[in-house]
Order: structure tokens, then C-alpha cells, then sequence
């Protein structure tokens, strides 16, 4: 009886698990430069979860009598100008950028698809303010929007996460609104309506769950600008502060008067943000092309 009990919770399990192994094959056969993008983020995933246990020194820990090392068998990367291994600051300055990158894209993509809803369903003046608000927002690049957020509130993770997330909302936000435009009139919508539900409900699980192919498109769509957009605001300073690991810190203290000494300080972090955001392009393509109906192959 336990046997055939234990059988019964196994089959659902096993039978779950060869659906996404071969869901993950057909994705890497279709689309295997999205594999390779996703390849590369479990990379940094795994890199930066054990950070510790994978990393030869200690990334804060620092040592004058070797400053401005060149790369060697002690230190693959070199050291920086204070002696700390940049190796190490690499593999720890993943946290940074994944934590940031993850917590800043998933708040605006998730308050920009709640927004875009609400919009959608309400329609009237409650679109035409949310979306007048929302082109005020446009109207500032990336870049520039979070120099004011962060200017505003000053640097450390926090402010950094929500500066970040402030120019990704309506983006989101717009995108998310003209698929639930089509939404709002469907079959489903109406009967919710007519059974007495009220708009709560509907946007919460009608109309939020049928938005999801956007929404995450968006999601994997933002990683890579949230990455690129800490590196950035890091190195001109308004960022995480040392003795942080950080890339965008590395290059800022990979100044100017280092840059031929020690060009490694500069070179190192400069690659890891170009793979990690050339990876989360990659993968979002190619997840934005498995999604769309019309891109299907």
C-alpha cells in the first residue's frame, strides 16, 4: 500500500520533469544561440551562489605588497590597486549585478504589467492620466532618469534597485496595456463581469495570468539594461560604494592613471558586463521568439 502510494506521487514528478527536459532540448535545437545566452546566466548564477566556495581570496581583504600584479598563476586576473584579486571581486561582483539586475527588472516589470492592466481595464480618465504619467516618464532616457532617482535619494543597493526600476515601469507598462486592450473585450472577461465580479478579481486572475508572454518578455528584456545600468551608475559613483565588489566600481578604480599599468583592472570587469548583458539579449530574444505566435517556427 505505501509502495503504491509512493508510485502514485513519483509519476506526476517524473512525468513533469521529462517535460521540461524536453522542452529545454527543443529550445536549444531551435534556438541555440538563446541556449547559449542561458548557458552563460546559469553560469553567473551558479558563480555568484557560490562565490565562496569558488573564489581563491578573500574580496575585500587587501595586501600593498601586491598592488598592480599582472595576471599569473596566483592571480589569474592580476590584482588591483590595492592589492585585492580581481578575479575574486569578478566572481563576487556577480551578486551584485545579478542581485540588482533580478530585483530591479522583476519590481518594474511587475508594477509596469500591474499598471498596464489597470489601465487597459479602466479605460477613461483613469488611462488617460495613468498614461500621460507614463509618457512624462518616457520623455527621460534610461540613463538619465535614474542619475535623477539616485541623485535624489543617494547611493547604496536600495536606492540603486529603485532608481533602476523607476524608467523601466512604463516601458512595461505599455507594453503589457495594448495586449490587455485585446483582452478587456474577450468572451471570458465579460462573463466574470456579468457573474458579479469585481475588478480586483479580473485583473488579478483574469487578465494578469493571460499577460504573461509580455511580462516576461519584458522581465528578461530589462536584465540586461538593470546590469548595464548599475555598471554605469557605479562608475560614476552614485552607485554601491567600496569596498563593495562591483564591476562598475572595478572600472572606476581602473582610472585613468592605471589604464596602462595595469590595463587588466579594466579589461576583466569590462568583459563581464558585456557577456552577462550580451547573454540576457540573447536569452530574451529568443525567449521573446519562442512566445510570440508569430514568430513560432
Amino acid at each position: 500500500m505505501v509502495r503504491t502510494s509512493v508510485q502514485t506521487l513519483t509519476l506526476p514528478v517524473v512525468s513533469r520533469l521529462d517535460r521540461w527536459l524536453e522542452a529545454a532540448f527543443r529550445f536549444t535545437r531551435q534556438r541555440p544561440l538563446g541556449a547559449v545566452g542561458a548557458a552563460i546566466i546559469g553560469i553567473m548564477i551558479v558563480a555568484a551562489l557560490l562565490a565562496g566556495f569558488v573564489s581563491p581570496y578573500d574580496p575585500l581583504a587587501t595586501d600593498y605588497a601586491k598592488m598592480l600584479q599582472a595576471p599569473s598563476s596566483f592571480h589569474w586576473f592580476g590584482t588591483d590597486s590595492f592589492g585585492r584579486d580581481v578575479f575574486t571581486r569578478i566572481i563576487y561582483g556577480s551578486r551584485t549585478a545579478l542581485w540588482i539586475g533580478f530585483a530591479s527588472s522583476f519590481l518594474g516589470s511587475t508594477l509596469g504589467a500591474l499598471i498596464g492592466v489597470t489601465s487597459a481595464y479602466f479605460g477613461g480618465k483613469i488611462d488617460l492620466v495613468l498614461q500621460r504619467f507614463m509618457d512624462l516618464l518616457l520623455s527621460f532616457p534610461l540613463v538619465i532618469l535614474a542619475l535623477v532617482v539616485v541623485s535624489l535619494l543617494g547611493s547604496g543597493m536600495t536606492n540603486v534597485i529603485f532608481a533602476i526600476t523607476v524608467p523601466m515601469v512604463p516601458r512595461c507598462a505599455l507594453v503589457v496595456r495594448s495586449s490587455a486592450l485585446a483582452l478587456r473585450e474577450m468572451p471570458f472577461i465579460e462573463a466574470a463581469r456579468a457573474l458579479g465580479f469585481g475588478p480586483l478579481h479580473i485583473i488579478l486572475r483574469h487578465m494578469l495570468p493571460n499577460v504573461m508572454a509580455p511580462f516576461l518578455i519584458m522581465l528578461t528584456a530589462f536584465l540586461g539594461q538593470a546590469i548595464l545600468l548599475e555598471a554605469s551608475l557605479s562608475f560614476l559613483g552614485l552607485g554601491v560604494a567600496e569596498p563593495q565588489a562591483a564591476w562598475g566600481l572595478m572600472l572606476r578604480g581602473a582610472a585613468v592613471e592605471f589604464a596602462e599599468r595595469a590595463p587588466w583592472m579594466a579589461i576583466y570587469p569590462g568583459i563581464a558586463i558585456s557577456l552577462s548583458v550580451f547573454a540576457f539579449n540573447l536569452f530574451g530574444d529568443s525567449l521573446r521568439d519562442a512566445l510570440d505566435p508569430k514568430l513560432r517556427i
